[in-house]
């Protein structure tokens, strides 16, 4: 992947719907190549699919929490994957540290979190939650495209300035 491929995915992270010509306008390169190259990057599975992107609380939706959830033995149990079937969980992640399984879901009320938190301790291997329930949300995107490279550095004073 090079410096046109990263323009690219920066640039349809941002807008999906540009047009090859659009696209390739802002990347420096013929709508022919960028079709090309958006063609490679599907069939490598950089870019694995073109959604719109809702916005919660206009589709009915203004609550969003995360839910730490504690299991007993290894968290990712078929059971909490079925949950993934739920339109109100966005996402499911296995993680390391105080709690085994982080789960983003966004609410039509606190009373529906109140039932989804019940379908959650209605599974055997669940013994614990923790729920932070989002009061603002100043940044919410999707994976970017751009590296910073100064995070790679050792040299944590030269992060502190940027």
């Amino acid at each position: 992947m090079d410096a046109f491929d990263r323009k690219i995915l920066g640039e349809l992270a941002v807008d999906a719907g540009l047009s090859y010509a659009e696209l390739g306008s802002r990347a420096g390169l013929s709508a022919p190549a960028v079709h090309e190259r958006v063609k490679r990057l599907r069939a490598t599975g950089r870019i694995r699919g073109t959604v719109a992107v809702l916005d919660g609380p206009t589709t009915g939706k203004p609550f969003l929490a995360f839910v730490h959830v504690d299991s007993t033995g290894w968290g990712k149990t078929q059971e909490l994957l079925a949950l993934s079937e739920l339109p109100e969980v966005e996402e499911i992640h296995s993680v390391a540290g105080d709690t085994c399984m982080l789960l983003k879901v966004r609410c039509a009320s606190s009373r529906a979190l109140e039932g989804l938190l019940a379908r959650l301790y209605a599974l055997p291997s669940v013994k614990a939650t923790r729920s932070y329930v989002v009061l603002s949300t100043f940044l919410e995107r999707t994976p970017q495209a751009e590296i910073t490279e100064a995070l790679e550095s050792t040299d944590l004073s030269s992060l502190a300035s940027r």
